[in-house]
């Protein structure tokens, strides 16, 4: 994207001083100077064709420039924008029956080849190559992409896209509001030594790092159970190492302590917090634990706690999988999590180019699983459920005063 904006600007200021010949001539030097791809960034930049890229190239190549007139300024073909001013609506009916994508995201994809949908465009009477449907569909936000595992046997429920909907509205309200929104979740449970970790990082030749052949669990190390807390406005992460057991309890001490240590200060007004989860595990909308330990955060803090959970079987679009722990994986793949020390700092030193921020706390507390709440504990709970979808959606308000 850098390399099609610094193009684009540089080839928008030069092309109107330069003739036929020396528009070609010069765009066939970057594309000479370019690596892989070089010649589709050229193209779209300068609207030249390939066939006249590679005509250029050839020329600089042999170091002998065709001979021939120069046309006038506005001679030549035609873009295929003026020839066919309906283009681009033709070519987005074709793609959008079959669209799919992130509910919460603009992104919108297709998996028709472009030399088919170059085809049915043809029969419409609208007849491009199949490189001008790749750059169209490029400049409208699509790009071709492989089938995902996301969703889960029965669990397409019909209020699924409502439901993400109504997490869109929310999350925009508390954003406007300056009330820090936040998405949690576990991410998978490592072992904790001489293991082999996926991926693949530089080595000296033949000198790949040792591990173990078997994973079988080195009982004085343990396992690492890291759950994430990403500030969706900020782009900032905090990931709670634990390594006892993954309970509710685990689940809110890591709220807890995402609060204490950055949002009070980075919220230093906020009077109410939203918690976007998934719809299982230890902050499973079934699971009581899960709002009885909200209910004493929400008593120590004074927040109103809102909580809206994702729609079963679409735990993959919650952001902190994308935006947080897919990068921690990035980063210490091919590294072996030879301790919790090592497993801290890999997570730390986690960034993007998008302005990723992490922090990691190792854990020492102890989370015993198996609590049972009883239907009197639940009674007392300060529970308000929202009209639309209340097992989903509802806040858990303070009961009294917080505590100093």
């Amino acid at each position: 994207m850098e390399l099609d904006s610094f193009l684009q600007q540089k080839y928008r200021k030069l092309m109107p001083l330069l003739d036929e010949r020396s528009r070609r001539l010069v765009a066939a030097a970057d594309c000479a100077s370019l690596e892989r791809g070089g010649i589709s960034a050229v193209a779209k930049a300068t609207g030249l064709s390939r066939p006249t890229l590679y005509k250029g190239m050839k020329e600089l190549e042999s170091g002998s420039v065709a001979e021939g007139r120069i046309r006038r300024p506005g001679g030549g073909r035609k873009k295929v924008s003026e020839k066919f001013p309906g283009l681009e609506a033709a070519l987005e009916a074709l793609v959008e029956p079959t669209s799919r994508g992130d509910p919460m995201s603009p992104l919108r994809w297709t998996t028709k080849s472009v030399r088919k949908l170059a085809e049915e465009l043809k029969a419409l009477g609208l007849t491009v190559s199949y490189q001008v449907v790749d750059e169209i569909l490029h400049r409208l936000g699509y790009s071709l992409q492989a089938n995902a595992k996301t969703l889960e046997e029965g669990s397409q429920h019909p209020d699924r896209n409502a439901q993400f909907e109504h997490i869109n509205r929310r999350a925009q309200g508390f954003q406007a509001n300056n009330q820090p929104v936040i998405s949690v979740d576990t991410k998978k449970k490592e072992l904790v030594g001489d293991y082999k970790n996926g991926g693949r990082e530089w080595h000296g030749k033949g000198q790949p790092v040792k591990v173990k052949v078997h994973d079988f669990i080195d009982p004085a190390k343990g396992k690492a159970i890291p759950y994430g807390v990403y500030d969706v406005a900020r782009n900032q992460g905090w990931v709670n190492v634990g390594q006892d057991h993954d309970t509710s309890a685990f689940a809110v001490e890591s709220i807890r302590r995402w609060w204490l240590r950055w949002g009070r200060e980075l919220y230093p007004q906020s009077r109410t917090l939203l918690i976007c989860a998934d719809g299982g595990g230890s902050n499973g909308y079934r699971v009581r634990l899960w709002k009885r330990e909200l209910q004493k955060f929400a008593d120590e803090s004074g927040l109103e706690i809102h909580v809206c959970h994702l729609p079963p079987g679409t735990s993959k679009w919650n952001k902190i999988e994308h935006r947080l722990f897919s990068h921690i994986s990035i980063n210490w793949r091919g590294k072996p999590l030879t301790s919790h020390e090592v497993i801290i700092d890999l997570i730390s030193a986690t960034t993007t180019r998008s302005g990723l921020k992490v922090s990691a706390e190792l854990d020492h507390g102890k989370y015993p699983d198996k609590i049972k709440i009883t239907d009197q504990e639940m009674a007392s709970l300060n529970l308000v459920r929202e009209p639309f979808h209340g097992e989903w959606n509802y806040a858990l308000k303070p009961c009294f005063s917080p505590i100093v």
